[in-house]
């Protein structure tokens, strides 16, 4: 396509000669704009990529894909045939039988809210997001009337060990003839986790199911029903099934619209961090632009030099389509090798970045993860390089055309 004439041409074009130093500078910057709007297009996105799955694997690991209301809420009993007959239908993993309730959590004079939730030591077991990552203590045990599996962050802001004493006060108390009484009762701390979601890790405490009932004063009967899918993609529709099945027994909520806003803001940002980086690239390929016409109008009298020695427009317009489109490609390239080996080691540059200025860079209790996520998406990445090497050639297109069009007697006259 292009002849080894022409490829000669465009290198020399490129290297610009003492007094063409300032087209040589605008050219350069140009392909460091296009690296660095590639580059930081690839970062960015990879980020929300990642700490969106990160907060979805945590939150579904630790939450059911459906949750079965009764129709008292709060309260849910003869539950034991609800739970075989949504066992039953397709799509479902396991259901869970599952006790909520906030309370109030003190030790060492430190308090602060929490949620319990009390469940089964089997069902507990199951959820690899907990079960792997006990940080002290054993899931075994994890079983009695008096015991409590909390977060290593919530342990360590009250000064908890293993076997020490928590108390929990919950809002609904004892009924006396002196008014409502707070109910209380300490527990001993077996064991504590670390998922990874300041959320989970500071405000979550797991209890068996036999001492929540007793705790709460839900005999026989728990909260709700937590449903586990092989395809949470397809939580709304087997929703509906579930809905169907138990025809008004129960209230049936999907993870997707209980998280919704959430996600959706995720998304939101997400495509506005890549509408605004876009204008970075864009930007540089401006500059690609100017910097061509800038040459084009400094090599006027070379043009028309190879237009009498018997160079065609079509001939001149490739030698600037290549000047052109080779700083595009340059600078594409490089931002793609640069964006993937940013990303590949984000956590290890935050970290050395906080090592060396001192300051928390991601703070969990802000942004609800403990490390900086990057799940790079090889389809966006793809998108991201096609779009820097398309804008870098749409901009060689109009330079290259006003070269080609250049009269060599007019060029000539004038010099």
């Amino acid at each position: 396509m292009f002849s080894a004439f022409e490829w000669m041409m465009a290198m020399r074009c490129l290297r610009a000669r003492r007094q063409e130093g300032f087209i040589s500078v605008i050219a350069w910057f140009s392909l460091v704009g296009i690296a660095l709007g590639v580059a930081t297009l690839i970062i960015v996105m990879s980020v929300m990529n990642g700490f969106r799955q990160e907060l979805l694997d945590r939150i579904l690991g630790i939450n059911g894909h459906l949750s079965v209301y009764g129709p008292i809420q709060g309260k849910m009993t003869d539950y034991q045939p609800i739970m075989e007959k949504l066992a039953s239908l397709d799509g479902v993993v396991s259901v869970n039988a599952l006790i909520e309730g906030q309370v109030m959590a003190s030790a060492n004079a430190v308090a602060k809210g929490a949620l319990v939730r009390g469940i089964r030591a089997e069902d507990l077991a199951k959820r690899k997001i907990v079960a792997d990552n006990i940080v002290s203590g054993s899931l075994a045990a994890f079983k009695g009337d008096d015991v409590v599996l909390i977060g290593s962050r919530l342990a360590q802001s009250m000064g908890l060990s293993i076997g020490e004493k928590l108390t929990l006060i919950s809002p609904k108390g004892n009924v006396t003839a002196f008014g409502t009484v707070p109910r209380m009762r300490a527990f001993t701390v077996v064991g504590t986790f670390e998922i990874g979601m300041y959320e989970y890790d500071s405000g979550f405490i797991f209890m068996p199911l036999e001492a929540a009932q007793i705790y709460f004063k839900l005999p026989d009967a728990v909260s709700n029903l937590e449903v586990f899918l092989d395809k949470p993609n397809d939580a709304p529709s087997i929703g509906l099934e579930v809905a169907r099945a138990l025809r008004g027994q129960a209230n049936v909520h999907d993870w997707q619209r209980a998280n919704a806003s959430f996600f959706n803001a995720i998304q939101v940002e997400r495509n506005v961090m890549f509408l605004i980086l876009t204008l970075i690239i864009l930007v540089a390929a401006f500059n690609i632009v100017s910097s061509l016409i800038m040459l084009v109008k400094d090599k006027g009298r070379d043009i028309a030099i190879l237009r009498t020695m018997g160079a065609t427009k079509g001939m001149i317009m490739r030698i600037f389509l290549i000047a052109g489109a080779s700083v595009g490609v340059i600078g594409t390239m490089a931002g793609f090798g640069l964006g993937l080996a940013f990303a590949s080691n984000i956590e290890t540059i935050r970290r050395w970045i906080e090592g060396m200025t001192g300051s928390d860079l991601f703070a969990a209790e802000i942004y609800f993860l403990s490390q900086l996520p990057a799940v790079v998406d090889p389809g966006e990445v793809t998108a991201v390089v096609l779009m820097g090497l398309g804008l870098s050639f749409l901009a060689t297109i109009y330079p290259s055309w006003r070269a080609a069009r250049i009269d060599p007697a007019e060029a000539l006259r004038y010099e």
